[in-house]
């Protein structure tokens, strides 16, 4: 039996990389997954259920809180609950690696040399995205006293990783987990943080220095089918260390090891 079977789980940004990975994992664990993106199709999400899910995808622009509060009413009018919240979605390489828009972008350029842009890139969604989300999927969980918000994050937030405002943005997520985890406590509901590893999907040979998007996406799949999950709220969890944990492999049967140290 599928441990997350008539679950329901909505990812954020799920249409390439981590999200996309853990939108796969969720459906192979049996999840309804709802999968967002800026520029998402049904194309999308197929894999979600030919691994035995089913994928549903929305077009939504996380910086818009009206699409965003759109999402939350159809989750609700079409399955009347949402078990899982995956915050993924945030500004993107992508977008930063515009040189028409951000001329001026380097990564490890000092801050003082950074466009000012930068801040509402990484802050706006990855950040206060995440409050949002956050907030419209509390206020349906709380009607089932039950739910699980995983808030995708990074080493940053704990040590330089050479751009100051991802640091600040990886920072604010976790602290942002912390306290939505003191107020979310009474209502049984888990929030944690969660790190993924260095991500090679096109890895041709087993590797522990990288991990899949699958692989954390399998993270998730664990922690949301173990009973004592609330044991881990509010905490910073690490990915290959709760493979080593609940004895889970990446897709290729490798075993990643933790990319650093908390």
């Amino acid at each position: 039996m599928k441990p997350l079977k008539d679950k329901i789980a909505l990812v954020t940004g799920g249409t390439r990389n981590v999200g996309k990975g853990i939108a796969l994992a969720l459906g192979e664990a049996g999840a309804t997954v709802y999968v967002t993106g800026r520029s998402i199709s049904e194309k999308d999400v197929q894999g979600i259920t030919k691994a035995g899910g089913k994928g549903i995808a929305l077009v939504c622009n996380h910086e818009h809180d009206v699409e965003v509060k759109e999402v939350f009413e159809l989750i609700e009018k079409n399955e009347g609950k949402l078990d899982i919240l995956v915050n993924n979605a945030w500004g993107g390489y992508n977008r930063l690696r515009n040189r028409k828009a951000y001329p001026e972008f380097k990564w490890k350029a000092a801050f003082w040399e950074q466009p000012f842009g930068l801040w509402e890139e990484m802050i706006n969604v990855g950040v206060r995205s995440n409050y949002i989300s956050s907030v419209y999927a509390t206020k349906l969980m709380l009607k089932q006293k039950y739910g699980l918000i995983a808030n995708i994050s990074f080493y940053a937030s704990r040590k330089y990783y050479g751009n100051v405002i991802y640091g600040v943005a990886k920072s604010a997520v976790d602290k942002m987990t912390m306290d939505m985890s003191e107020e979310l406590k009474k209502h049984h509901i888990t929030c944690f943080s969660l790190y993924p590893g260095y991500i090679d999907d096109n890895k041709k040979t087993p590797n522990p220095k990288k991990e899949s998007s699958q692989f954390v996406g399998r993270a998730i799949v664990s922690l949301a089918s173990d009973k004592n999950i609330f044991n881990k709220t509010g905490k910073i969890l690490v990915a290959a260390e709760l493979a080593r944990e609940y004895g889970f492999k990446d897709i290729d049967g490798s075993q990643p090891e933790p990319y650093d140290k908390l």
